[in-house]
């Protein structure tokens, strides 16, 4: 069984574009090739700047010849039936078998397809893959047809076994495939032939070419460490920024340099985006200091002076862009001294959105939703409202300006400078976070009220103005904002209830700084939810009155209500990889509260948990026989059964036992509730099932006298609801 190697040869892919291309390289390759039969062993696919490689093992020689048989129209059918089916199976007239059917003689083709050489089949599918190559953005050069992401320059394709070497005979645009390949540009640019993928890597190496690009990574990472290592520094650790130097280099040559004494005093996360962001340079830290004091650059190529001219260049160009970021730093320095004041002044004339005003607006609710958050997170709530007055003070500023990526990080040393408390500049830093999935949330207490505040403002804004996620589309990464105050939410042990903090968000949107609107707002804070919305209005009277009625403020508890259920949805993502099932979840989010998000989880968990154990079974099944009956009998006789049992109806001794099993469950479930020690309750909740197994066993719920007939179903809600105290088991699947 032959072995597969391809590679397309061209100039410089860009980084970003490599691993995804020799991913679906192998896809479409391998995918085309099952289609027409073949199998194969493995497969690998590698990428370096300048080629795309695929390799096959154990590739099948040749594809199998098929037989199909394809059953047509009765032989008496109309003639352009007939015809219809000949072109469909692509046979004569002649090769039409009859056979007799029930109803019929009926024709028959009998199609057969010869098995082709596997040569024959990559020369169809590897020019067909290359010319409509999925490629984010691709180019057309000089005279020809072929799009390619750049100019394609040779294409190798070889089968090679244990008898020798052939080449796949096809050309695409005029490029002929061969044996033939070369390693790198300037050290070895001749080209050379090869046998076989181990002899291709063997020789590309020689060629100063590493195929792998996690080799190429591996050496990069190494290489650097022990410089700075062998210097008494660290090297910061930039997975992104290392990938990407892996896709540009082919031989990578690490070198460190240092950074001129009269920049080291700026910030060291100025410097790392600097360098990081304009030149891919790696950072390198004295761990003593942790101040940025050289930097590493990976060249393409080794050179005689060991790379002294081209750290010369470079310090050259950074010297240059670090000049700008520190006048950017020192202008900026000047500002925050001065209080902030031209830079919050100037947040006036930034729109946040069309709709939602400005951005000084916005960090108004903010700083009033941060004071109101304060005291449920343990933080002081004037702090919390001075973090959010200054907290996006440092867009105004012009090294936010020139690195978006800081906003937040320069927010920090500005409040710092600017004499604030460390816990406001730290809410400063971290009220942007979470970030991402992998960004950890803020733990301060002023720091997790700005963020929480931040967030749900933006929320309920989009909410309000009917901008919502739809489909794939979250132009305004709502549902990120949303997974994040789902974490802090879990992560800090936040309890609080969301809709009260809905509602007061798009009342105070709509409010504008009026004065009815602020003095409704105090009173909400009192009643703490939209189902109150009344009874605050009604303090307020008919001033308050009107204003809810100009404000449209009345759908605020829709609002509210959907914007719960998108967190609810969010909820699920994130307890998904824990392994807790949404069926689960439903079931906590069944029991009020709902908005309580920490105890909602709680539920779930202890259900999860639980559930797992033989404890576990026994309470569902329990519940779920005695669901169903009474389901059914309510269902027949068109009432509700759910008004208390009494035991004085009881007739056998099951019956009686079962009174007094819930009577003593209950008593325990009250107190572990209230605890929230739910999986005692459900510990509880699972004892019933033997009282429940022999109640039934020995009583007939549909008694023929229908005061024992009722109060046994009374006695199967009591049950009922005994059991679903902590979740609602019903909406569990299975």
């Amino acid at each position: 069984m032959p072995d597969l190697l391809l590679e397309l040869f061209s100039e410089e892919i860009p980084a970003r574009m490599q691993a995804r291309a020799a991913d679906d390289l192998k896809r479409l390759v391998t995918d085309g090739l099952v289609e027409a039969g073949l199998t194969y062993a493995s497969a690998g696919s590698f990428a370096t700047p300048r080629r795309l490689v695929l390799t096959l093992e154990g590739l099948s020689a040749h594809s199998p010849t098929t037989r199909e048989e394809r059953r047509g129209p009765r032989t008496d059918a109309p003639e352009a039936a007939i015809e219809g089916f000949l072109r469909g199976a692509g046979v004569s007239r002649d090769q039409l078998e009859a056979r007799a059917e029930k109803k019929g003689e009926v024709f028959f083709a009998v199609i057969e397809r010869a098995g082709r050489p596997a040569a024959e089949i990559i020369a169809d599918i590897v020019p067909a893959v290359i010319r409509d190559f999925p490629w984010p953005k691709s180019m057309r050069w000089g005279v020809g047809s072929l799009r390619w992401v750049r100019p394609l320059q040779s294409i190798l394709c070889i089968l090679s076994d244990e008898a020798g070497t052939d080449v796949v005979p096809f050309d695409v645009d005029g490029i002929a495939a061969s044996n033939t390949t070369e390693g790198h540009r300037f050290m070895a640019p001749a080209r050379f032939p090869v046998a076989h993928f181990a002899d291709y890597a063997a020789k590309l190496k020689r060629a100063h070419v590493v195929l792998s690009a996690s080799d190429r990574a591996a050496q990069i990472r190494h290489d650097a460490e022990q410089m700075a290592f062998a210097a008494g520094l660290e090297l910061v650790d930039d997975a992104g920024l290392l990938a990407e130097v892996s896709g540009l280099v082919e031989w990578p040559v690490v070198l460190m340099g240092r950074i001129e004494d009269r920049f080291l005093d700026l910030p060291p996360e100025v410097l790392q985006t600097s360098m990081r962001e304009h030149q891919k340079f790696f950072s390198v830290r004295n761990p003593k200091t942790g101040r940025i004091e050289r930097f590493v650059t990976v060249a393409n190529i080794e050179t005689a002076d060991q790379g002294a001219t081209i750290l010369a260049g470079n310090q050259k160009v950074l010297s240059a862009r670090l000049s700008d970021a520190k006048f950017f730093w020192e202008n900026d320095l000047r500002v925050a001294r001065a209080g902030m004041g031209d830079w919050i002044a100037g947040l006036e004339s930034v729109t946040f959105h069309a709709k939602l005003g400005s951005q000084a607006a916005r960090i108004a609710r903010i700083a009033a939703l941060a004071r109101e958050i304060a005291p449920m997170v343990g933080a002081d709530p004037e702090k919390a409202a001075e973090a959010a007055e200054i907290a996006k003070a440092d867009l105004r500023s012009g090294m936010v300006g020139e690195f978006p990526e800081l906003q937040g990080v320069m927010g920090r040393y500005y409040a710092l400078a600017a004499g604030r408390d460390a816990a406001v500049a730290d809410a400063c830093r971290d009220h942007w976070k979470p970030m991402g999935q992998g960004d950890a949330v803020p733990t301060a207490p002023v720091s997790l009220a700005v963020a929480l505040a931040d967030k749900i403002d933006t929320l309920t804004g989009f909410w309000a103005i009917d901008e919502k996620p739809t489909g794939s589309k979250d132009p305004y990464a709502l549902r990120r904002a949303a997974l994040g105050v789902v974490r802090m939410v879990l992560e800090n042990g936040v309890r609080f209830q969301l809709d009260r903090l809905f509602d007061a968000q798009i009342l105070r949107l709509r409010a504008g700084g009026s004065e009815v609107g602020d003095r409704l707002l105090s009173i909400l804070a009192r009643y703490g939810a939209h189902r109150e919305l009344d009874a605050a209005v009604e303090e307020l009277g008919d001033e308050a009155r009107d204003w809810m009625k100009a404000a449209t403020a009345s759908d605020a508890g829709a609002i509210s209500n959907d914007l719960l259920a998108f967190f609810h949805d969010r909820l699920k993502v994130h307890l998904r990889d824990e392994g807790i099932r949404h069926d689960i979840i439903d079931a906590a989010l069944a029991r009020p509260p709902a908005d309580d998000l920490f105890l909602v989880v709680a539920r779930a968990r202890a259900l999860a948990g639980f559930l797992a154990t033989p404890d576990g079974e026994n309470l569902v099944q329990g519940f779920r026989r005695a669901a169903n009956i009474l389901h059914q009998a309510e269902s027949a006789d068109g009432v509700e059964y759910r008004y208390g049992a009494d035991v004085k109806f009881a007739e056998t001794p099951e019956e009686k036992s079962l009174f007094a099993a819930l009577a003593t469950a209950e008593a325990a479930i009250k107190p572990a509730l209230a605890a929230e020690d739910f999986a005692a309750a459900m510990t509880q909740m699972a004892s019933l099932r033997a009282p429940i197994d022999a109640f039934f066993e020995a009583a007939q719920v549909n008694a023929e006298n229908q005061i024992i007939r009722r109060n046994r179903l009374n006695l199967l809600h009591r049950i009922v609801q005994t059991c679903g105290a902590v979740a609602d088991l019903s909406k569990l699947e299975g």
